[in-house]
């Protein structure tokens, strides 16, 4: 098992389907690809640079857009990516409620 799925050729991330460690080191289309943050299982792996501002890919879809620079290996989650589907938890702050 290669511990991630990668759906898309267009995907500049993909997700794990286990825990990986900073420093763990995994292929993705023949391209090794040093993990540098600890990645919960089934959240995601950036695997190309994506500037700020920049659209997110994952199973061939636009989810979000980064919301800093995101670096190959890091970590990719709501701390560096806007979702352009919606975040219920943002949904009443947005509407001033």
């Amino acid at each position: 098992m290669n511990g991630y799925v990668h759906a898309s050729e267009r995907d500049n991330l993909v997700t794990c389907v286990k825990a990986m460690r900073a420093g763990e080191r995994v292929l993705v289309d023949g391209r090794e690809i040093e993990v540098k943050d600890d990645i919960p299982k089934f959240h995601k792996l950036a695997i190309a640079e994506i500037p700020k501002g920049g659209a997110v890919y994952k199973y061939g879809e636009v989810m979000g857009v980064a919301s800093r620079d995101i670096h190959v290996g890091e970590w990719a989650h709501i701390h560096n990516i806007d979702s352009t589907r919606g975040r219920g938890d943002k949904a009443g702050k947005e509407q001033g409620t």
